[in-house]
């Protein structure tokens, strides 16, 4: 070492911890790298993405081959160092110390903390390039590796710890599944993230919170005459109408809307039979059956309508396929006067809202930005009855959460209209 000068030996020790630096980057980067964005670059041709995905299936050798080369030339930067200072000072305990000191620094700052912290910060654009070139250097390496492995396989087996035991357990769950998404920042689209949210949600849904209750449920009555079935078809919003026989809880088929009015149109005298004869076998759906489900099984039985029933086999209302897909992707249709004010209702700009009882208490915590309770009533008029335990007269008013709600009208036993004051206005302060 006295023969060689001493600008080779600093381009040496620059040398040396670039290499450490290029290691401790490249691990760093491997191990933060996306797996999901790899593996679709993958399969979009990224060579480098190939590369990087076969060297992680291969975590023991990687990690190896990185830290055996990290440590040699950690070693050989300090030793060469040392080297330096006993040429230039002599041999003395002090300078010794002071040059392992400052090649500890060096190694720190330059060869650890910084460029780890520059292969988090952009682990893939990094973890590319770098594993082309690791992985003929593993292939190098591998007697080496080998013979490491060998004593590293036996400390393992002391404690009794199998490697590899549990890389195919990492399976994201649901709700990991939905925190991804909802991290997904920038690179989701809003729409996208939240029709992806949404079908997450379908598991956890039951038909009974999306139904149109019975009470708005539009059918008909074959008890009525055929002057009146035919007013009440002429003025009808729906496509497919539930038909029953004197109460509703005997639904007996579904009358399609347009071989009706064609039956209108003949010359023949029209009777009931004749709407009868129309129906089709209605389809009754349990009130606890889960979102997901019910649109598999709308799917199998080839049905876009069904019935919901309670234990008791009760008409509870109906649910379509529409109403499904659009808790999936959002509202798309305005077939009803009540569909277009639900569409509508928003804050004012005083902080009020003005809503019908029978308004579900989840299409107002999603348009108004409230958390009323959805473990039970499904409506405004059931939450209010629930709390108050009782039919109250109007006006009154009482607070559910940081919400003020008002009681506007009462009539045939249920809230008709309530206003809702919002949180942090005025008058709710």
């Amino acid at each position: 070492m006295d023969t060689v000068p001493f600008w080779v030996q600093f381009l040496a020790l620059a040398l040396l911890i670039l290499c450490s630096a290029f290691f401790a980057m490249a691990e760093t980067a491997l191990m933060a790298a996306n797996r999901y964005r790899l593996r679709h670059l993958a399969k979009r041709g990224s060579r480098g993405a190939i590369t990087t995905l076969w060297l992680l299936d291969r975590t023991d050798k990687l990690l190896s081959l990185v830290l055996i080369a990290n440590t040699l030339f950690n070693a050989a930067a300090t030793a060469l160092v040392t080297s330096i200072a006993i040429q230039t000072f002599g041999h003395d305990d002090n300078v010794i110390t002071v040059s392992t000191g400052a090649v500890a620094f060096l190694l720190i700052v330059f060869a650890e903390i910084s460029p780890k912290v520059i292969g988090a910060t952009f682990p893939e654009k990094i973890a590319l390039p770098t594993a082309v070139v690791l992985k003929p250097l593993m292939a190098l390496s591998k007697p080496m590796i080998w013979f490491v492995n060998l004593f590293v396989t036996l400390v393992l087996k002391l404690f009794r710890i199998k490697a590899g035991a549990h890389v195919h357990e990492a399976r994201l769950s649901p709700e990991e599944l939905r925190s991804i998404v909802l991290e997904g920042g920038n690179f989701i689209p809003q729409k996208h993230k939240s029709i992806l949210l949404n079908l997450f949600d379908l598991e956890t849904i039951t038909v009974e919170d999306i139904m149109t209750p019975r009470s708005q449920v539009e059918a008909l009555n074959l008890e009525l005459t055929v002057e009146e079935l035919t007013r009440e078809l002429t003025t009808c919003y729906h496509n497919k109408l539930p038909v029953y026989e004197g109460e509703i809880n005997r639904i007996i088929g579904i009358l399609h809307v347009r071989k009706a009015m064609a039956l209108l149109h003949q010359e023949e005298e029209i009777t009931i039979d004749h709407f009868r004869a129309l129906l089709t076998t209605p389809y009754f759906i349990p009130q606890d059956t889960r979102l997901f489900t019910q649109l598999q099984y709308f799917q199998e039985n080839k049905e876009r309508l069904g019935i919901i029933v309670d234990e008791y086999g009760e008409v509870q209302g109906l649910v379509t396929l529409d109403d499904i897909i659009e808790e999936m992707i959002g509202e798309f249709t305005t077939s009803t006067p009540a569909a277009a004010r639900a569409d509508t209702f928003d804050w004012t700009d005083q902080g009020e809202c003005l809503l019908e009882g029978a308004t579900a208490l989840r299409d107002v915590n999603k348009r108004l930005g409230l958390s009323f309770p959805l473990d039970g009533p499904k409506t405004l008029n059931g939450m209010l009855l629930e709390l108050l335990q009782e039919i109250p007269d109007a006006p009154i008013s009482l607070k559910v959460g940081q919400c003020i709600i008002e009681v506007v009208q009462v009539h045939d036993q249920a809230i008709k209209v309530v206003k809702l004051i919002r949180p942090g206005s005025k008058r709710s302060a």
